[in-house]
């Protein structure tokens, strides 16, 4: 049995992943500040992890280590997004959109390196809007900036740790998720949670084999 961790489960993309992952019977190991939406779903173990915080990170990894748990695939799916003006932004603000997008993601899949397997699988999970030379939106500056940061993130990992695991990036176009309905109300996009997991969950079973390093935009729309 295969071991899956995702972050960032507590709905959209995540949650779906999850579940998805449940019944393909890997063992899911569900990383959220909020664990009740999966708490009573077989095959999901759920932990109250808030990635931004290190000694909240440190004693999942302590749990995970006591038990000689090893990680086959790791996708850092938890992101933060918020609609503002640049020149309505604080250092606050776009601190806050770091902490999860980048600094949380940095943190844990450092921390889980030593326990995830050689021929394992590190799914960093970016957007269209990071991605360089794609059409930029208003209102988008720190999410945007952060998924890029993301995308060169995965490329030096993928150089620094040759003899695996595999490190690859997934750009996402819109998903019809509850952050982005809450970010752009009126924007509904056509590609649904479900969908959008399960292509994931393939290309984190099997991309590996052909890719490492790599940026894979996966949308029909721009972004």
């Amino acid at each position: 049995m295969k071991t899956i961790v995702v972050t960032g489960t507590s709905s959209g993309i995540g949650h779906q992943i999850c579940i998805q992952a449940a019944k393909m019977n890997f063992a899911v190991i569900s990383v959220s500040r909020n664990i009740e939406p999966l708490k009573d779903i077989g095959g999901i173990e759920s932990f109250a992890i808030d990635i931004t915080n290190k000694d909240s990170v440190d004693e999942f990894i302590a749990n995970l280590k006591s038990r000689k748990i090893k990680i086959d695939i790791l996708i850092n799916n938890a992101g933060y997004l918020v609609s503002e003006l640049f020149g309505d932004t604080t250092y606050d603000s776009f601190k806050k959109t770091f902490d999860v997008n980048v600094f949380g993601l940095a943190e844990i899949t450092r921390s889980l390196i030593p326990i995830i397997n050689s021929d394992g699988h590190v799914i960093n999970i970016s957007s269209i809007g990071g991605v360089n030379g794609s059409k930029k939106f208003p209102g988008l500056s720190a999410y945007s900036s952060s998924k890029a940061a993301v995308i060169a993130l995965t490329e030096v990992l993928a150089e620094e740790y040759q003899n695996g695991p595999s490190f690859n990036v997934l750009a996402l176009g819109a998903v019809q998720t509850k952050m982005l309905k809450e970010a752009f109300p009126d924007y509904n996009a056509d590609t649904k949670p479900e969908e959008m997991a399960k292509y994931i969950l393939d290309f984190a079973i099997n991309g590996n084999k052909l890719f490492n390093g790599k940026l894979i935009s996966v949308s029909n729309s721009n972004p």
